[in-house]
């Protein structure tokens, strides 16, 4: 007898599909694995350049977030999430998503090399933001050992206290965190490569008011030294003669923007004018229904793991009735 060759069967879609793995998408990964949504999560492999765990993988001491009176490395916060994640159910796969499809119900999620498509009744998008750095020599060798991104996470350090530091940036970010870190260096370098500052006018009011900031204009940082344990010495180039002074310095802060992770979106949502994804105002929802975006993506001004993690258990409530009202 010839044997009826069966129809290959479509597998189930995911009631929730979490991509990315950083403080928002693993709290919205708790959330909804808590709520017996059975959540799946993209962590990425290397994505953003970064490891699985995003910008707080890059960070050596974490002060700031509560819960560890005694700090926490970047590594060792990172892996608690993880594995808080996993002890509620969430699978955790080492992929990373190269594109999607928003325009069909089900949603539609494509890991990199693969053919067919993971289907999904909701996807939360939390790829974070990277930020920018310069190939500066040195960088490379002392980051983290006085060279950072983020001012408010590591401005605090006891290697800065009482030291001088330098800030690159000419916008309003550069204002804000070269200000910020007077309350503990001894004096801040701002390093910028024009004449003239980006920056809004009242920011640059305020910090050519403070005393202990220096501008260091048409410059550009040229090398970092250290002692090989720590940075101690920056060198700054002159953009108008090509001269070179070489200053005691403890830190170099980088702050010249962001590049929120969401290009492999490939338009599927609406983004504004710097890539950020746009979500109504005080939710996590985006302009595809059952897609919801939480984390440095879509947050352009705090970008700290906190609000990443406010904006996660966003996501995963607004998920959890979404999917009620879809009758799951």
């Amino acid at each position: 007898r010839r044997l009826l060759s069966m129809p290959p069967t479509t597998p189930a879609p995911e009631k929730v599909v979490i991509i990315g793995s950083g403080p928002a998408g693993h709290t919205a990964a708790i959330y909804t694995a808590r709520a017996e949504l059975h959540p799946v999560m993209y962590e990425g492999f290397l994505a953003g350049g970064v490891a699985a765990g995003g910008q707080l993988t890059t960070t050596t001491d974490v002060e700031n977030f509560p819960g560890f009176p005694e700090g926490v490395t970047g590594d060792e916060i990172t892996a608690k999430f993880r594995a808080q994640s996993a002890r509620f159910g969430t699978r955790i796969l080492t992929e990373t998503i190269e594109r999607v499809d928003f325009d069909k119900f089900p949603l539609e999620v494509f890991p990199e090399g693969a053919d067919a498509p993971i289907l999904a009744k909701t996807v939360i998008v939390a790829t974070g933001a990277t930020a920018k750095v310069l190939p500066i020599p040195g960088k490379d060798e002392y980051w983290q050992k006085g060279v950072s991104a983020c001012a408010v996470c590591d401005g605090a350090a006891p290697i800065f206290r009482h030291r001088p530091i330098a800030v690159v940036g000419g916008g309003d970010s550069a204002m804000e965190e070269a200000t910020f870190l007077t309350k503990y260096g001894s004096k801040v370098y701002v390093i910028h490569r024009r004449d003239e500052l980006r920056a809004s006018k009242i920011m640059q009011k305020r910090a050519r008011e403070n005393p202990k900031i220096e501008f260091l204009y048409s410059s550009a940082a040229s090398e970092i030294m250290g002692d090989g344990t720590l940075m101690t010495q920056l060198k700054v180039k002159s953009l108008k003669d090509g001269s070179e002074r070489i200053f005691d310095c403890a830190g170099l802060f980088f702050a010249i923007g962001h590049v929120p992770n969401t290009a492999f979106l490939g338009g599927a949502l609406k983004l504004d004018d710097d890539g950020y994804i746009i979500t109504e105002p005080g939710t996590t929802t985006t302009n595809k229904k059952g897609v919801f975006a939480c984390g440095d993506c879509q947050d352009k001004k705090w970008r700290q793991a906190i609000t990443a993690a406010g904006t996660g258990c966003m996501a995963a409530l607004q998920v959890e009735h979404y999917l009620t009202e879809l009758g799951e």
